[in-house]
């Protein structure tokens, strides 16, 4: 288990490179299989058998010249037109010492091996410093014996061929690889980003299902989800504003005979009924209505953000201080954000006395914090509190003017925006939310 998790860790993550790795790796495996194959068996063999030959002409010659030195010209000359093989005597002269190596050492192993079983003598050979030719010098009492060989007769020179023929054959297939499964991986980047652009409440009309029978059947299952998604919250959009326009009608009349009745305790109190009845109401529409009629687009978050805490002032002449950094600007749709902001700093305004509204970008994100001095709420509480109808009584207990839907809205909000919201410790000794967007 530990093995197969160290292999993950190393294996790609994407749908193209994995597909590209299945496909590719067998092909260059079978390549190497065979072309291992090949040089062992096929080259290596022919090219110990070119080098036994050549060898064996070497010995030949060498034994030749001293059992009849007289003869040395005549037999060059027999060599040169019978064998091809090239022969200098040096008189006077000794091997050099320093040795090249070939870029295929085998080659030179497999020289060095024939000559080692056909000569008594010591020898020298060089095959690179000419091209198409290889030098060999045998140690004779006169000098040396320099022989000059043509390389065809030595090694098998095919194999560079073959190689190449590898290489352009893998490079083809993997260059073919790509084309086709990037196509395949295409159609089911662009349902990906569909779905993602419909979460953040971004619907793409232009979208239209593409690529193989599967992911044009997951296209069509991801429509018809967004249809049967779009319908329901129409649905449930208008149920709500006609349940609104039908109480707004006897609300608006029991204000109106409140209002003719005489000044009392008892009319105070209904009054203060009816407001509540008027923005809980106001509150359920706007839990409903969602993301629903404003077209996402460029929002200021710098002059929202100032514009929230001028409202504030101007309302109840609240003391909110404002931390907010220039030019924050997401894409989004204004309205919700500044209600899923306006709800934080109301929540932070009816538990606290001081509250600070502070805006920052943090790498690629933008984060706005509400800080409150007020009472807080306890680490494990705090999943409870973005529960719809959620009031926590027991740990805020001035929680009695809303229905519990102010951090519901706002992280609903944030959510369809690519964001989220968290609650931690504030500075300030109470709750601090922070609205996390992407930039």
């Amino acid at each position: 288990m530990r093995f197969r998790t160290g292999i993950k860790r190393y294996l790609p993550k994407g749908l193209f490179a994995r597909s590209l790795l299945i496909i590719v790796l067998p092909v260059a495996l079978m390549q190497v299989a065979v072309t291992w194959t090949f040089f062992e068996e096929h080259w290596d063999t022919v090219t110990a058998r070119l080098s036994e030959s050549v060898a064996g002409d070497v010995a030949m010659m060498t034994s030749l010249y001293q059992s009849q030195p007289g003869r040395f010209e005549e037999m060059s000359r027999q060599a040169y037109d019978t064998m091809g093989l090239s022969v200098d005597l040096r008189e006077g002269d000794v091997l050099p010492t320093a040795r090249r190596t070939a870029f295929f050492r085998a080659l030179d192993r497999a020289l060095r091996r024939a000559l080692s079983n056909t000569l008594d003598e010591e020898f020298w050979f060089d095959t690179t410093r000419y091209p198409e030719y290889v030098d060999i010098r045998v140690a004779v009492d006169e000098g040396v014996l320099r022989f000059i060989v043509v390389r065809e007769h030595v090694f098998a020179t095919t194999g560079h061929i073959f190689l190449l023929w590898i290489i352009g054959t893998t490079s083809l297939l993997t260059a073919v690889s790509v084309i086709f499964i990037r196509n395949q991986v295409k159609p089911i980047r662009q349902l990906a980003e569909a779905a993602e652009a419909f979460g953040r409440g971004q619907d793409r009309e232009r979208f239209k299902p593409a690529g193989a029978r599967e992911v044009r059947q997951a296209a069509h299952a991801f429509i018809d989800m967004r249809q049967r998604l779009i319908r329901h919250m129409e649905q449930r959009t208008a149920l709500l504003a006609g349940v609104s326009h039908d109480l707004r009608t006897p609300l608006t009349r029991l204000r109106l005979q409140l209002a003719l009745m005489p000044a009392s305790e008892e009319r105070e109190a209904a009054m203060k009924d009816l407001s509540e009845m008027e923005a809980a109401l106001e509150e359920y529409l706007a839990f409903a209505r969602g993301q629903a009629g404003e077209e996402p687009g460029a929002v200021n978050l710098t002059a929202l953000c100032y514009e929230i805490g001028e409202d504030v002032r101007r309302e109840d002449g609240g003391d909110i201080a404002l931390e907010i950094e220039d030019g924050l600007v997401i894409r989004g749709r204004a309205a919700p954000l500044k209600r899923a902001l306006t709800n934080l700093v109301q929540n932070g305004r009816a538990f606290g006395e001081h509250v600070v509204l502070s805006a920052s970008r943090t790498e690629s994100r933008i984060e706005v914090a509400v800080d409150d001095d007020g009472p807080g709420i306890p680490e494990p509480q705090r999943a409870e509190a973005f529960k719809a109808f959620s009031r926590l009584d027991e740990s805020r207990n001035a929680n009695r003017k809303g229905v519990g839907l102010g951090l519901a809205i706002a992280r609903d909000t944030a959510r369809a925006h690519g964001g989220d919201i968290r609650l931690e410790e504030s500075e300030l000794g109470g709750l601090r939310a922070v609205l996390s967007l992407p930039a």
